[in-house]
C-alpha cells in the first residue's frame, strides 16, 4: 500500500510513539569504487539493547547517529544518546554533537562522533561533512505489512554525494540512496527476517524488498523508480541466493535468473550484513547495495550481551 507525502524530503519532525522507532537511511559507494559509507538517524534505535531493556517507553531516549565507512580508514561509531541530548524540527535533527539538515535540494550531515572498537578503549575522533544531492525525489511510502504498522519511505532513490571528512582524512565524491523507515511497534515484533537491495540503473532506480512477518507470512515486491523518482511496482525477478556472511547469516536477493555475486561484504555482523553485488536486472547489468537482517538473532541472549560492547550509551 502507498501513501502521499506533502513534503518533498525528509520530515525529522514526525512523532515516535512509545514502542516505535524512526530512521534515515543514506548510503553511497565512490566513483572509483573504493569507498562507501552508510549514515543512519535513529529515534528509538531499533538495534539498541538499552532501548529494548527500558520497554521501549521513550523512543527519544534512546537515539544515535550510526556512522560507517567503508575501504581505507574506514571508521564505525555508533553512540546512543538521551531525549535532553536530541532536538527535532522539521527540517533540523540534531542528536548530540552531530546534526542533518535539509535545505530543500540537499541534505547536509555535520558528523562529530567517535567509533568503538571491540577490546580497544581509544575512541578514535570521526568527525566531517556530508552533502546528499537528490537526482530524484519521491513522496510516495509503503506500508510493509497489512496494518502499516511499519512503513517505508524511499526519499531519494537516486542521489549524488560529495564526502568531506577530517577525521579519518578522506574526501570523495559518488552515487547515493537515501530512504526512510517509521514504525508503530519494535522491527522484532514485527519481523522474523528481512532482506532489501537497491540498485541505480542506466535510467532510474530499482529496489527490491522481502522477508517473513513475525507472524509466519512472507512479502516481496519490486519497485523501479523513474529519472524523475516516480515509483512504479515491478516484476519480481527470481531470487539469486547469496553465500551465507562470516557469522553465517542467510543472504538472497532477485536478479535475473537467478544470478548475482558479493563483491565486498562491507557490515558483517552476528545478525545483519551489508554487502555491495554485481547482479543483472531487466537485462541490465548493475551494482547493487543488499542488506539481510536475522531479529531473531537479534533477540537472543548472547547478541544482546554484546552489542552494548559495540554501541557504548553517552550521559549527554
Amino acid at each position: 500500500m502507498g501513501g502521499a507525502h506533502d513534503h518533498a524530503g525528509p520530515r525529522f519532525d514526525a512523532p515516535v510513539p512509545p514502542g516505535g522507532y524512526a530512521w534515515w537511511y543514506i548510503d553511497a559507494l565512490s566513483d572509483d569504487g573504493k569507498h562507501g559509507l552508510t549514515i543512519i538517524a535513529f529515534i528509538g534505535s531499533v538495534f539498541s539493547p538499552y532501548y529494548k531493556r527500558s520497554a521501549r517507553g521513550d523512543p527519544l531516549n534512546h537515539s544515535s547517529l550510526n556512522v560507517a565507512l567503508y575501504g581505507p580508514r574506514g571508521r564505525w561509531a555508533m553512540t546512543e544518546r538521551p531525549s535532553g541530548a536530541v532536538v527535532q524540527e522539521r527540517d533540523t535533527l540534531s542528536i548530540g554533537p552531530s546534526a542533518m539538515r535539509w535545505t530543500g535540494d540537499a541534505l547536509e550531515i555535520d558528523i562529530d562522533e567517535r567509533d568503538k572498537r571491540l577490546f580497544n578503549p581509544y575512541r578514535r575522533p570521526v568527525r566531517g561533512t556530508i552533502r546528499v544531492m537528490p537526482e530524484a525525489l519521491n513522496t510516495v511510502s509503503f506500508g510493509l505489512d497489512p496494518a502499516a504498522r511499519h512503513r517505508w519511505h524511499c526519499l531519494a532513490p537516486r542521489a549524488r554525494i560529495g564526502v568531506e571528512m577530517k577525521e579519518p582524512a578522506l574526501s570523495w565524491k559518488g552515487g547515493a540512496y537515501c530512504d526512510s523507515n517509521f514504525g508503530d511497534e519494535s522491527l522484532e515484533e514485527g519481523f522474523r527476517l528481512w532482506h532489501w537491495s537497491r540498485a541505480h540503473a542506466a535510467s532510474g532506480s530499482v529496489v527490491n524488498y522481502e522477508g517473513v512477518r513475525r507472524d509466519g507470512s512472507h512479502f516481496a515486491s519490486a519497485l523501479r523508480f523513474a529519472r524523475d523518482g516516480t515509483p512504479e511496482p515491478a516484476e519480481l525477478t527470481m531470487v539469486a541466493p547469496l553465500p551465507n556472511s562470516f557469522w553465517q547469516v542467510e543472504r538472497k536477493t532477485r536478479a535475473d535468473k537467478g544470478e548475482a555475486s558479493v563483491i565486498k561484504t562491507w557490515e558483517d555482523a552476528p545478525f545483519y550484513a551489508r554487502s555491495t553485488l554485481s547482479t543483472q536486472l531487466y537485462g541490465e547489468r548493475m551494482m547493487a547495495v543488499q542488506e539481510s537482517l536475522d531479529l531473531d538473532r537479534y533477540a537472543s541472549p548472547i547478541v544482546q550481551f554484546m552489542l552494548p560492547f559495540r554501541m557504548p550509551r553517552s550521559r549527554s
